[in-house]
């Protein structure tokens, strides 16, 4: 290989890697909330607050730390198919983002991993055409040493072009001091989700 070809080959290569991140930049592009917007917290029991007082769950710290509206639609006990038909009801108070994070007991009980792709992409779907913004959070397998994030939510999220959290449950899962109970945060573990979510939405400037 000759030197010039060497260089062309490098060129082609610095141009791809430039215009893939500017694409990928352009689709995750993302709208700062305007005052006065509200947000939905949806989900199971990681998002009700069960293990800590209800001024701890984590919607409750979120909405005191960035004094926006925050709804809390958490339902302990409650799987994603149930969460798919309850969830267009709420899209109906117009938010601008929700943060989801759905799935808990469908993992806990073992139910079908392809369902709850399916459900949680419908999800994401049904609020994208509601107008509002997403974040979705990756929930652990309680099942597995580690508590590592099931793969399935960054592929929901990749594939659908959505913001994704999939580290701060499996760090609290990990962490006994973190924790209540086998699986729900204490009121220090709901605070350092409110607090990631908050960095992550800041860092992509929807809030400030």
């Amino acid at each position: 290989m000759n030197k010039t070809t060497l260089v062309a080959m490098l060129l082609f290569l610095v141009l791809g890697i430039t215009t893939y991140m500017k694409e990928s930049k352009k689709d995750l592009s993302y709208a700062p909330l305007a005052n006065g917007a509200v947000v939905l917290a949806f989900g199971d029991s990681l998002t009700y607050g069960k293990g800590a007082p209800i001024d701890y769950s984590y919607p409750a710290i979120f909405e005191k730390k960035t004094g926006l509206y925050v709804i809390n639609a958490g339902i302990p006990g409650e799987d994603s198919s149930t969460g798919l038909k309850r969830l267009p009801e709420l899209l109906k108070q117009k938010p601008a983002l929700v943060i989801l994070c759905h799935g808990g007991n469908d993992i806990l009980r073992r139910q079908s991993l392809i369902q709850l792709k399916s459900n949680l992409t419908q999800m994401v779907k049904l609020i994208k055409q509601s107008g509002a913004q997403v974040l979705l959070v990756g929930v652990p397998d309680f099942h597995t040493l580690g508590f590592h994030t099931l793969g399935l939510y960054k592929e929901v999220a990749k594939e659908n072009k959505i913001l994704y959290e999939g580290k701060v449950l499996s760090h609290i899962e990990v962490n006994r001091a973190l924790k209540s109970d086998y699986v729900h945060p204490n009121e220090k573990g709901y605070e350092m989700m409110a607090d990631t979510f908050i960095e992550i939405l800041q860092d992509n400037k929807i809030i400030h």
